[in-house]
């Protein structure tokens, strides 16, 4: 197995080297700063979680990548003044605060689209159809969380870190109670992830866009993981 800061090269190396559609023109500038920065742990678990499954870690960094787009995509438009009207994210102004309210509005948009590219970019659909409940998952938990219904805290905090499963990256497939297992266990991490940042946020002891460490001490930490391989922001 190989350890998680030679996956996060592997992540960073794909992303750097990323081409977005030359249709976007320079809207590309925006995408590219919204992707800038952040742990990777999301693309990291998805090569991790490949690898152990048998399968092909290259084969699996064009799945790693699009949930990196989808979670740049949920930042951007969760900072802007509709959502949480957040001025900072990372260390530096937010999308919206560099580019203006709607330029990111697009460029979150343009990182949704990239990503179920390179989803598509599979000869299956399962990819892109996992990456897709996830992401709704995480809209709906969205919607929840800005308009205050009523919901418990599973449906609220729904969110992309389930796409972690992507199931048909070239590893061998999971029955499906071992799936429904996987997605309830990524539910479950999400939860108290969330939970852990907002009692940061609300005991004042960390900035709104600084993130929880997500990995933890106990079954759920990645092998081999060390201090070196937690840094950036969400």
């Amino acid at each position: 197995m190989r350890a998680p800061d030679e996956l996060l090269r592997l992540v960073e190396d794909y992303l750097a080297g990323l081409m977005l559609s030359p249709d976007l023109g320079a809207q590309r500038e925006s995408m590219l700063y919204a992707l800038e920065g952040g742990k990777r742990i999301r693309a990291v678990i998805c090569l991790g979680t490949a690898e152990a499954a048998g399968g092909d870690v290259d084969a699996a960094l064009p799945a790693a990548a699009a949930l990196e787009l989808v979670h740049a995509f949920s930042l951007v438009h969760d900072d802007l003044p509709a959502m949480d009207d957040d001025d900072e994210r990372r260390g530096r102004p937010s999308a919206h605060a560099a580019f203006g309210e709607g330029v990111a509005l697009l460029a979150g948009d343009g990182l949704l689209v990239e990503a179920f590219r390179l989803a598509l970019t599979y000869s299956s659909t399962g990819v892109a159809r996992e990456l897709a409940d996830a992401t709704l998952g995480m809209i709906g938990g969205q919607y929840l969380d800005i308009t205050g219904a009523d919901s418990d805290l599973e449906q609220l905090h729904r969110v992309v870190g389930n796409g972690c499963r992507l199931r048909d990256v070239g590893g061998r497939v999971p029955d499906d109670e071992k799936q429904q297992a996987q997605k309830q266990q990524g539910r479950n991490n999400k939860i108290d992830q969330k939970g852990q940042q907002d009692q940061v946020d609300t005991n004042g002891q960390q900035d709104k866009g600084a993130g929880p460490q997500l990995l933890a001490d106990g079954e759920n930490k990645i092998p081999g993981a060390g201090d070196g391989y937690q840094r950036g922001a969400p």
